[in-house]
């Protein structure tokens, strides 16, 4: 199915299901998809998406962006609900990833003050201490755990390199409940293989793990864009709606997009 990329550093303002009025910042190229993960859901498409060198942004072009955009959206008078990183793959990635969160809480400040910032991850850079220093700066640190079990992980997800399931959760649960967490459900045939993490034991040990990192919020949503698989299934509200029920027994706040 038909995917797209991000063709600019700073693209939107866009209406997102969970952010609300979203502007974005893209610290991959803008030319090609560029992640740790290969996710058979994502909207960019797969790695090979896209052509071009893996050129990244500057420090210096994303801050230039970022304020050229902000005081055009001031002159016009549209405030932004969050300034959200995304865009073409995993944003932590980026080597200056600490020093453009830091850019960006002084840009939000001149600009739009009451203007959350966000940050869309996968959580595998959670090794590395300044991207969890500048992880814990921002409003939202929203990350991604689409199952408790590594086997759908990796038909999932499909991990560029080692996944350490138990160490990401690990991770994850040293944010002391400051994060939330998104979670992709969906179901379908991909190549052949089929993937499902809607089981009951995805589910038993995917709400295992949301306890063990008991996050502010829990996000749950399905495929709502074109996908690369075309075997790909929406899940329907109804069964997300039960799904969040097991969440919130826990006494975590949920949102579903559907």
């Amino acid at each position: 199915m038909p995917t797209f990329l991000f063709d600019k550093i700073v693209f939107g303002p866009v209406k997102s299901r969970r952010l609300g009025i979203s502007l974005g910042i893209n610290l991959l190229p803008v030319t090609r998809k560029f992640c740790n993960f290969n996710c058979v859901y994502c909207e960019c498409g797969l790695n090979t998406t896209g052509k071009g060198i893996n050129s990244l942004p500057t420090r210096q072009e994303v801050y230039d962006a970022l304020e050229i955009k902000l005081s055009e959206m001031l002159q016009a008078g549209t405030k932004p609900d969050v300034i959200t990183f995304a865009g073409n793959g995993e944003p932590t990635m980026h080597p200056k990833f600490p020093d453009i969160v830091d850019d960006t809480i002084q840009l939000r400040n001149n600009y739009f003050k009451s203007a959350f910032i966000s940050v869309l991850s996968n959580s595998t850079m959670l090794h590395k201490p300044d991207v969890v220093e500048a992880l814990k700066k921002v409003d939202q640190n929203i990350m991604k755990l689409d199952s408790g079990l590594l086997s759908s992980i990796e038909k999932i997800n499909k991990p560029v390199g080692k996944y350490d399931l138990g160490r990401i959760i690990g991770q994850l649960k040293e944010f002391n409940g400051n994060l939330t967490i998104q979670t992709m459900f969906t179901r379908g045939d991909v190549e052949g293989v089929w993937l499902d993490n809607t089981t009951e034991d995805d589910l038993l040990a995917w709400e295992t793990s949301v306890k063990d990192i008991n996050p502010k919020m829990v996000m749950i949503y399905t495929i709502d864009r074109d996908t690369p698989f075309e075997g790909l299934k929406k899940v329907p509200r109804e069964e997300l709606q039960v799904i969040a029920k097991r969440i919130q027994a826990l006494g975590i706040k949920v949102q579903i997009s559907a």
